[in-house]
Order: structure tokens, then sequence, then C-alpha cells
């Protein structure tokens, strides 16, 4: 499940990784591609670790495996495209299994 918040200009999404093998790299690059489509500045955090969203290896870095609860942040003139996208594609299971 996805939950959606606005502190100010920046947005936030909160979601669950639901796939099998987590935020990997072939997750990780989709996540990256969709993010790098937005007028947005994108990070994404897990506890208190915070990566740019257009990082392929900070988001591996993060070490989200399944059931890991990630906060997705945007800023910008595509900042509500943007988070839904993500929150979309996270819940999609990134279209995986």
């Amino acid at each position: 499940m996805v939950e959606f918040s606005r502190d100010g200009d920046i947005l936030r999404c909160t979601a669950v990784i639901a796939n099998r093998r987590g935020l990997h790299a072939r997750a990780a690059a989709k996540f990256v591609k969709l993010a790098s489509g937005f007028d947005a500045e994108i990070t994404v955090s897990r506890r208190g670790t915070t990566v740019s969203g257009r990082s392929i290896l900070g988001l591996m870095m993060l070490g989200a495996g399944p059931g890991t609860e990630l906060e997705i942040a945007a800023v910008g003139r595509e900042a509500e495209e943007a988070i839904t996208t993500l929150g979309q594609i996270i819940e999609a299971r990134f279209e995986e299994d």
C-alpha cells in the first residue's frame, strides 16, 4: 500500500517493497529511468539514509529487501506525477512477479 502526504512544497509517499528480490539492480534501474523523466528533485529514504532517486547505486545501497518501507520525496514542477508514478511501480512489484 502506498500512502501520500504533503509538507509544504515537498510531496512524500511511503511504499513497501513487495517483489521477491527487493530493490535489486534491475528494479533500481527501472525506478531511476522513471525518476529521471520528471522535472522534480526526487529522494528515497530508509532508516535515516537518504539517496537520490536518480542513482542506481544509491538505491541499491539502501538494502531494501522484501517488506522494506521506503519514503519517496519529490519537489518540483512534476513532483505530484513523479510520486504517483514511482509509488505505482513499487506497488506493482516493479512489474516483475
